[in-house]
C-alpha cells in the first residue's frame, strides 16, 4: 500500500467523485480508477459504492479513510520535522485543546514565537480531554491541553499558571441571577446543562454530593457555544467555566460561581518519549520558562 494511493483514496474519499478527485490529484480518471480497484484487491474489500450520480465509501472504505487521514498526517509531520533546519524553524504545532481560559497564556506564547520565526503554524483542534489523549498516542497532536482537577497520572505536563472556577451560566431573568454564588441544593431541582467531561470524570460528583442520575440533566454537551444557545432558549442552567463565554451586556446570560468553590487546573501535556519538532520544542521552552 502506497502512501501515493492512499492520498488518490483521500481524493476520492473528500470529493465524492472519481473526476473531480482525478481533477484534483492532476491524474487521468481511468489511471485514478485503476488505482483505487488495485487499492481494494490488495485489501480484499470494497472500499467505494459506486453509481451514476456520485460515489460512497463502504463500511471498510469509512475505516480506511479514518486511519489514512492519520498515515498522511503523520508522513506530513515528519516531513515538516526533518526538513526544518536550526536556521529556518518553521513547520506546524498541532496542539488539542480543551476550553479553557487558560488558552490565552498558551495563545501569547504561541504569538511571541511567531513573531520570532514567522513560518510557524499553530493548528488548533477543540476536543474533550478524551480526544486530547487519542491524538497524543497515535502521534497526530504535539501537544495537548487538559483541563482537570488533579495533574495528569500518564503524561509529562506543565502547570499552567491558571485555574479555572466552575460556575453556571444562566438567563438574566432567572430566579437565580441575583445570586452571588450557587449552592448545590439551589440546583438539585433545576434542568442542568452538564459537560460530557465532567460527567465521565466525576469532576462535579463530589461538589454535588449526589448521583448524576440523582441530578436533573436534560442536557449534555462537548463544546460549549451550542449549550449556551441551549441556555439562552431556556432549555437549563449551564454548568461550565468561568472566562469561555463571552457575556457583555449584549448576552442575555449572566455567570455565577459555584460555592464553595469548584476549580480545575490547566496542564499542557504531550506524550511519555515524545520526540518534537524544532518548532514545537521551542514552544516547549518557552512554556517552561513562563
Amino acid at each position: 500500500m502506497e502512501f501515493r494511493v492512499l492520498k488518490y483514496f483521500l481524493a476520492v474519499a473528500k470529493t465524492g467523485n472519481i473526476t473531480r478527485a482525478a481533477e484534483e490529484t492532476n491524474i487521468s480518471q481511468p489511471a485514478l480508477s485503476r488505482q483505487i480497484m488495485d487499492l481494494e484487491d490488495e485489501l480484499g474489500v470494497k472500499l467505494l459504492k459506486r453509481s451514476k450520480r456520485n460515489t460512497t465509501l463502504t463500511e471498510e472504505g469509512y475505516l480506511l479513510k479514518k486511519r489514512a487521514e492519520e498515515i498522511c498526517g503523520l508522513m506530513e509531520k515528519t516531513v515538516e520535522e526533518i526538513s526544518s533546519s536550526k536556521n529556518n524553524v518553521g513547520g506546524n504545532i498541532r496542539i488539542g485543546c480543551g476550553e479553557t481560559a487558560g488558552m490565552r497564556i498558551v495563545a501569547n506564547a504561541l504569538h511571541e514565537l511567531m513573531q520570532e520565526y514567522p513560518k510557524i503554524c499553530a493548528n488548533l483542534y477543540s476536543m474533550n480531554d478524551s480526544g486530547v489523549k487519542e491524538g497524543l498516542e497515535k502521534g497526530t497532536l504535539d501537544f495537548g491541553v487538559l483541563v482537570q482537577p488533579e495533574p495528569p497520572q500518564h503524561y509529562p505536563y506543565i502547570e499552567i499558571k491558571h485555574k479555572d472556577i466552575w460556575g453556571v451560566f444562566m438567563k438574566k431573568d432567572s430566579p437565580l441571577a441575583s445570586r452571588e454564588n450557587i449552592r448545590a441544593e439551589d440546583l438539585y431541582e433545576l434542568p442542568l446543562i452538564v459537560s460530557q467531561q465532567a460527567l465521565s470524570n466525576k469532576e462535579l460528583k463530589g461538589w454535588f454530593g449526589k448521583k448524576e442520575d440523582e441530578l436533573n440533566i436534560v442536557a449534555t454537551y462537548t463544546l460549549i457555544y451550542n449549550a449556551s444557545l441551549m441556555a439562552e432558549a431556556g432549555v437549563g442552567y449551564l454548568l461550565s467555566l468561568e472566562g469561555i463565554l463571552n457575556i457583555s451586556e449584549k448576552s442575555n446570560l449572566v455567570f455565577k460561581p459555584l460555592s464553595p468553590p469548584c476549580v480545575c487546573r490547566i496542564y499542557f501535556v504531550w506524550k511519555q518519549g515524545q520526540i518534537f519538532s524544532k518548532a514545537a520544542a521551542l514552544l516547549k521552552e518557552r512554556l517552561l520558562s513562563l
